[in-house]
């Protein structure tokens, strides 16, 4: 027969952690509508950008920029790797740090080296520990993070481009947001600029000074900070939101082991009464 004592403390001790687990909850959730509130305002920004660059791309079919063409191979490939800087999201940091030591095995195999700019405290120990490569690490930025960050890390990563030939190309692995159950990490190219979609050359009245390669080159730093700022926000909501979720499952299960449990106290508690009152009738019977 289990211990009533035992029972009772074991309770008080999920009761205990699912207090926890359901104001963590209400936090995340908290967090989440803020961060998508964010990652909203600043869209306007990018998609303006973003066709203000394709407008300029399509104006000339001889076009040319420092940011369009792909470099010689076997060179080095920053990737901007952004995680959270907690755990108890789930599954959250280790998909996207997954993707990222994939894409870095990928490089590796093609000969060619993987610079890190981690961002975020998951990602930055995950990265310290493999002592890969790092131009820089931001951590505890995501929850307050505005587009001045975006930019610093848009000029870092930019001006090593610049300076570096050897740097063939710039990505970005981040969480996207998709649903409150679905989050999907993924890498994306951010640098060199193939081709911009959904654009044909054609003419109009705009003129640009000094050259149309100049002004393009001046909006890249921009397009490439929105491009981060908005990942880092996307990437916060993402973790929120995955953080809401596993609490929300970890408070379904400490209710569920609650039940199960006051049900074996109960039916111990009963074993216990049984038990005495037999003991007593067979005193009573022994002393007739």
């Amino acid at each position: 027969m289990p211990n009533l004592k035992d029972i009772k403390r074991r309770i008080r001790s999920v009761e205990s952690t699912m207090q926890i687990t359901k104001a963590m909850e209400l936090v995340a959730s908290s967090k989440f509508r803020r961060a998508k509130e964010r990652a909203e305002a600043a869209l306007p920004f990018f998609e303006q950008t973003y066709k203000l660059m394709a407008e300029i791309a399509a104006e000339d079919p001889y076009f040319n920029s420092q940011y369009v063409h792909k470099r010689a191979e076997n060179g080095s490939v920053i990737l901007i790797v952004i995680a959270g800087d907690r755990g108890l999201a789930g599954g959250f940091n280790n998909n996207v740090l997954k993707i990222a030591q994939a894409r870095i095995e990928e490089v590796q195999a093609q000969g060619e080296s993987a610079i890190i700019v981690p961002i975020g405290q998951k990602a930055v120990d995950y990265f310290e520990r493999r002592g890969a490569k790092i131009l820089r690490s931001y951590d505890h930025v995501a929850e307050h993070a505005s587009i001045y960050l975006g930019m610093d890390i848009a000029d870092l990563v930019l001006a090593s481009y610049r300076r570096h030939v050897s740097v063939q190309s710039v990505e970005l692995v981040f969480t996207n947001y998709v649903s409150p159950i679905q989050q999907v990490a993924e890498c994306m190219n951010v640098i060199p600029l193939m081709r911009m979609p959904g654009t044909a050359p054609r003419r109009c009245a705009v003129e640009y000074e000094p050259s149309p390669e100049a002004v393009f080159d001046k909006l890249v730093p921009q397009y490439v900070a929105g491009l981060v700022y908005g990942a880092i926000v996307e990437s916060f909501a993402s973790e929120q939101a995955a953080r809401r979720t596993a609490m929300e499952n970890a408070t379904d299960n400490a209710t569920e082991m609650i039940d199960k449990l006051s049900l074996q106290y109960n039916r111990a508690r009963q074993g216990a009464i049984t038990q005495e009152l037999t003991e007593i009738v067979a005193g009573a019977n022994a002393l007739e």
